[in-house]
């Protein structure tokens, strides 16, 4: 019967009960507040219509789907607009190019880079006629740079001034990059460079174009020295088209480097996730890069976040080798509670029990009050007096043994209720006057 059992669930309950408030309230902040849940919302700044940015970030968006994160795009001039939607908070990860900025304001500006991507050849485009061998035959040209936002302006003049050619000396146009392509094959325009990789279907599009020819940076290796930024690249011959061998020659470009950046408080489960779609997208070998080449923490001089260099150096972490992204994110958490709740059961469990055998004892323990109460009476009245009271005390110890009669208290604590019910009777004898306060029988007892 429960009456009888070896422990009182009630009682343990009520001695453990704060304990197991404290440790819910600690797993509770620990889940949420050291480290929250990731959101499953992100906004990426892309790039232009026709561009290689805006493809890529449909690609991240359709391997974010598998794990239930949305990625909102947007579209933007390029490189240097996404840099500001990062500052402003308007984007949470964006395409960057190298070059854009310095290590020092990436740091002031509160961002990371999560590896570079991809090589971004320099694409100066230019019809036949236009006659140019050097860039210092662009003086006088029609050269549309696309607008300030893109990133290239900035680039392409610092390769002008390698040159020592004053962008004054160019006619220079700042449309985007789909009208100024119009524009080149119309021939109202003498050329326009991009910076892009070779995905972009503008790209793709132009190098087979007749009538547009591909510049040849020839001094390639003299750029990088120049601007370190930039890294020497080859178009090899027939790579667009090997049954038409297009491009007909091998052709030397100069390219910075698409880096994929992000706000310094982004959630860091989603840089790992991130970072494996970038190797999903970016690992396989193409026109100027080699299998598993890319994505690198190298290449850039943004600060690269320690948790992408951590999954660089160490791969993806040990629950995401082999759960999904949301249970293995989980599962991280939660070993966060369980420490936390380590910490903190292993003192609680030295308080519980010493609460839990007061809580069971006391209900004998407040009994004795009542019979030391009795016992005061006693001693306290005269031999005349104690006839008078007998009765009262006698009727006190009957209702102090009706209710020590209803206690209900673990098998386990018995002998404690037993003993009580024995000093009952003791006090009760000594109430009767057939013992003293040692226990020994009275002189009338022993008389009798």
């Amino acid at each position: 019967m429960r009456q009888f059992s070896m422990v009182s669930l009630r009682d343990l309950l009520v001695a453990s009960g704060p304990t197991l408030l404290a440790v819910v309230a600690v797993a509770v902040l620990a889940y949420l507040w050291v480290d929250p849940a990731p959101p499953r919302r992100l906004t990426m700044a892309t790039g232009q219509f026709n561009s290689a940015y805006e493809e890529f970030g449909r690609q991240y968006g359709r391997l974010l789907a598998r794990d239930e994160i949305t990625l909102t795009l947007q579209p933007s001039l390029g490189s240097h607009d996404n840099l500001q939607r990062l500052v402003e908070g308007k984007a949470d990860i964006a395409f960057v190019q190298s070059g854009s900025t310095a290590e020092g304001q990436a740091e002031q500006a509160g961002l990371v880079s999560l590896g570079s991507l991809f090589t971004e050849p320099v694409w100066l485009f230019l019809r036949e006629g236009a006659k140019v061998a050097h860039l210092t035959d662009l003086k006088g040209k029609r050269i549309n740079l696309g607008p300030e936002g893109t990133g290239v302006p900035r680039l392409f003049r610092q390769v002008l001034d390698a040159n020592g050619i004053e962008p004054g000396e160019l006619r220079i146009g700042s449309l985007e990059n789909t009208p100024a392509t119009v524009e080149l094959l119309e021939g109202r325009i003498d050329g326009l460079v991009f910076s892009s990789a070779p995905e972009a279907p503008l790209i793709q599009m132009l190098l087979q174009t007749p009538g547009i020819r591909l510049f040849n940076f020839a001094q390639a290796d003299a750029y990088t020295r120049r601007l370190p930024f930039l890294t020497h690249v080859v178009l090899p011959r027939g790579i667009v088209d090997l049954g038409r061998d297009i491009p007909a020659q091998d052709y030397h470009l100069i390219a910075p480097t698409a880096t994929l950046v992000a706000r310094e408080d982004l959630h860091p489960a989603l840089i790992g996730l991130l970072v494996k779609s970038a190797g999903e997208i970016h690992g396989k070998a193409g026109w100027f890069q080699q299998q598993g080449q890319f994505p690198s923490p190298k290449y850039s001089e943004i600060p690269v976040a320690q948790e992408a260099a951590r999954y660089y150096r160490d791969g993806p972490p040990f629950m995401q080798r082999y759960l999904r992204f949301w249970l293995a994110n989980l599962f991280e958490r939660l070993w966060v509670v369980a420490v936390a709740l380590a910490a903190l059961l292993i003192p609680l469990s030295k308080i519980v029990p010493p609460i839990y055998v007061w809580r069971v004892r006391s209900r004998v323990y407040r009994w004795y009050g009542e019979l030391r109460k009795v016992e005061q009476a006693l001693e306290g009245s005269g031999p005349q007096a104690r006839d008078s009271l007998r009765a009262g005390l006698l009727q006190r110890l009957d209702e102090i043994e009706e209710h020590v009669n209803h206690i209900s208290i673990p098998l386990a604590y018995a002998e404690e209720l037993y003993r009580l019910r024995s000093h009952i009777n003791f006090v009760r004898e000594r109430v009767h006057g057939t013992i003293d306060r040692h226990g020994m029988a009275t002189m009338s007892t022993a008389s009798a």
